[in-house]
């Protein structure tokens, strides 16, 4: 589909990430490599006489600056209470920058590994620190950030889809036809769930934002920290057949509930948070294709065979979403 949307980043070239950083007062040495990031431009970039830093550059216009700045204060807050988010550097009294049409933050570089989730004692371990981050996350609300739930994560990204012309022709009915009913199954089972509470979440917790040192896990990028159950960053811990689920939630939940009690009536939102993503990553993908790199990034989206795809996974996602959760309340 074409968009006229300029390509955000054109204007980022080299020398602008070096000078946005030396804006600062900071002398870069001139080394630069580009980290894997989709939606923002992440760099890690040398400074003389100190270790790297790594410059996250903001997509424009996806956050307000009130919206990026209430997360920063979010990973603050934990850090401050040594729970191991990554936070964003305070550099001459701000977290948030302006150079050259961008804003961008500083952050330490922290490496780390893949977590082993066939473990217990991983799984309590992360439970444990995100039991914490719980904790600290419901005792405020965000005012500029977005609530997860089934219009802003379902009903909006599919009709965004439906309206563009994204699908095959021949796809298109029956993609209609079954996001629609899968989205009738979320509302099915948010409605089992009932009242659950929304707090500040990760909000996007899996293995790639989770990283793992001797000194146990810690926890980066909380770009999409939004509001929503509590139940959104445990579910993409879990995979495999359902007994192997239920074992590695058991693991989870003995660690978080250390810290942070948690509502098993969240329990039946776990395949409806699921369908939801995949409608919203579709979504994402179609929103993000006049930047040139995700036609590079994901030539696949659009063929034929990825719509087949989601189709058969929002298919297997309404039978999911019909049986009971994996533990009964």
């Amino acid at each position: 589909m074409e968009n006229t949307l300029p390509p955000p980043f054109t204007a980022l070239t080299p020398d602008a990430i070096l000078d946005a950083v030396e804006s600062l007062g900071l002398r870069a040495s001139g080394s630069l490599l580009a980290l894997n990031s989709y939606e923002n431009r992440v760099y890690q970039i040398g400074i003389d006489d100190a270790p790297p830093l790594i410059a996250k550059f903001y997509r424009p216009q996806r956050w307000s600056d009130a919206a990026i700045l209430e997360e920063h204060a979010f990973s603050l807050a934990l850090a401050e209470r040594e729970i191991p988010a990554v936070p964003p550097l305070l550099s001459q009294g701000q977290t948030l920058h302006h150079h050259g049409g961008f804003r961008f933050a500083l952050f330490e570089r922290r490496g780390g590994r893949v977590p082993e989730l066939d473990r217990a004692d991983t799984l309590q371990w992360i439970g444990r620190f995100l039991g914490r981050i719980h904790a600290l996350g419901r005792t405020e609300v965000y005012q500029h950030r977005p609530v997860l739930d089934l219009q802003s994560f379902g009903r909006e990204p599919a009709a965004f889809i439906l309206a563009g012309d994204w699908l095959p022709p021949e796809l298109a009915p029956v993609y209609r036809g079954v996001v629609e009913q899968a989205l009738d199954g979320v509302a099915r089972c948010f409605e089992r769930a009932g009242n659950v509470a929304a707090l500040r979440l990760h909000g996007d917790c899996h293995v790639g934002n989770l990283l793992w040192t001797d000194a146990g896990p810690h926890f980066v990028d909380f770009d999409d920290s939004r509001s929503g159950p509590a139940v959104q960053d445990l579910w993409m811990l879990l995979s495999g057949e359902r007994e192997e689920q239920s074992r590695q939630l058991a693991e989870v939940l003995a660690g978080y509930e250390d810290f942070c009690d948690f509502d098993l009536r969240e329990l039946s939102l776990v395949e409806a948070l699921r369908t939801l993503r995949l409608i919203h990553y579709s979504a994402w993908l179609a929103r993000r294709w006049h930047d040139p790199a995700f036609p590079a990034a994901f030539p696949w989206f659009g063929s034929s065979r990825y719509w087949e795809e989601q189709i058969l996974g929002l298919r297997e996602q309404i039978a999911l979403m019909d049986e009971p959760p994996l533990w009964s309340n």
